[in-house]
């Protein structure tokens, strides 16, 4: 399994990317209904990823704890689903539940959303303050599958933390390391190689 790293399309201060996508209930969602007061948290992810699975649990509680604070959660999967039929929106809410995910879950069928991003993994997260502009750009914590060790979130925490308390965005976070998107064959981005 190759690991994949964010590629930082975003930079600090950019605006958040405008999506409408459905739930795997066919329900639309429109980034600036999902937001909360103080901020949203976008994280790509998937149903099949090891790194996913590996923090999905963590993600459900870290996403409770700053939904507290205002700052809301959406997840969204762009993966091509031919290819990968695990990651198809039919699974999706059973994932979903299973890991206690308790914000919205949303498919990106066309990968555009992904791409306006600069997603390059599962998972990648981008931290929006309450003017949806890009905080934070970088990992959940320092554990991958396998090490032994559980996902906590404290980086990503950490960041919710500092934009909360209005300190300046973090300097060269660590990236995002997870399997890569998982893009239709002729619609790769341009960042990917």
């Amino acid at each position: 399994m190759a690991e994949t790293r964010s590629t930082f399309s975003l930079r600090p201060g950019d605006a958040a990317p405008g999506f409408l996508l459905p739930a795997p209930d066919g329900t639309m969602h429109e980034l600036h209904v999902v937001r909360g007061n103080a901020g949203l948290l976008v994280v790509f992810a998937c149903n099949h990823c090891p790194y996913v699975i590996h923090l999905a649990d963590a993600l459900a509680s870290l996403a409770c704890e700053i939904e507290a604070e205002g700052v809301a959660t959406v997840a969204i999967s762009s993966n091509d689903i031919e290819k990968y039929p695990a990651d198809a929106p039919e699974h999706m809410a059973t994932f979903a539940a299973e890991h206690g995910w308790n914000f919205p879950y949303l498919f990106d069928e066309t990968q555009e959303v992904a791409k306006a991003y600069g997603a390059a993994c599962t998972p990648d997260f981008f931290l929006f303050d309450h003017e949806l502009r890009l905080y934070y750009a970088g990992q959940f914590d320092a554990t991958r599958p396998k090490s032994g060790q559980p996902a906590t979130g404290d980086d990503l925490r950490a960041a919710v933390m500092g934009m909360l308390a209005g300190e300046e965005p973090p300097v060269r976070p660590i990236p995002s390391s997870g399997c890569g998107i998982k893009w239709k064959i002729g619609s790769e981005p341009p960042y990917f190689a």
